[in-house]
């Protein structure tokens, strides 16, 4: 009986972990292509300059999957030491995004102040040697939102050390339409436009992260449940 329900867990968290690993897979392919052809794309922080769309999917793709492969062997194995890392790492995962979302909530005035303040250093590099990625995200920004500036188009004027700014702001886009009038610009402020729609969109964001965090919770019952029915397997079988 014992040896049935073994086998049962084990096919159940074998496939959990092969979607694991496929995810894992499919996040990596996403962050490796970004890097290829967007370079740094999405890299607004002058602080933490590799903190980009590309890298960030990279790490988290290369983490999910080593986190796949241990489940998915530990399980055909039936390895009670591969499955308890496998269940030691996601736990380790999950108290870690927990922590991150209660610091997050708890100090979300001092984050407001500092990444408006790390955006707006950011903006120097604009159009700068080697910053394609945080011009390319900028420019994209700015077009989809509507918007000029972090807090309003008078932020490119210290960049620019003129009225002036980038074309991405523009109404209607045309070459050199930044240094048109300030009546032909977006002067709605990104960073607040951003954020509103983020709040807009807070349910969706809250239903993948519960889904997330479900997701977690499931591989570390399996994981567990596996262990301790290896564990009574060959206590058994002893």
């Amino acid at each position: 009986m014992a040896r049935g329900c073994l086998q049962g867990v084990k096919y159940l968290m074998f496939a959990f972990n092969l979607l694991f690993w496929l995810g894992g897979c499919g996040v990596l392919g996403v962050g490796i292509w970004l890097a290829a052809t967007q370079g740094n794309f999405a890299t607004l922080s002058s602080s933490f300059p590799s903190l980009s769309a590309a890298n960030l999917l990279i790490v988290t793709g290369t983490f999910v999957m080593a986190i796949g492969f241990v489940g998915c062997i530990g399980a055909l194995k039936e390895n009670k030491c591969l499955l308890l890392t496998f269940f030691v790492l996601l736990l380790l995962v999950l108290l870690l995004e927990a922590t991150i979302a209660v610091l997050f909530f708890a100090y979300t005035d001092k984050i407001d102040r500092y990444a408006q303040q790390d955006l707006k250093k950011g903006l120097h590099l604009y159009g700068t040697e080697g910053n394609v990625g945080l011009t390319n995200a900028w420019s994209i920004i700015q077009t989809d939102f509507r918007c000029c500036g972090v807090s309003n188009y008078t932020d490119w004027f210290e960049v620019y050390n003129t009225t002036r700014v980038p074309d991405s702001c523009c109404l209607e886009f045309s070459d050199s339409c930044g240094l048109h009038a300030p009546g032909t610009w977006w002067k709605a402020p990104c960073y607040e436009t951003v954020k509103a729609w983020l709040q807009e969109n807070l349910l969706a964001v809250g239903i993948f992260g519960l889904c997330t965090a479900l997701v977690q919770i499931l591989g570390l019952t399996f994981a567990m449940t596996m262990y301790c029915q290896v564990v009574k397997a060959d206590t058994y079988c002893a």
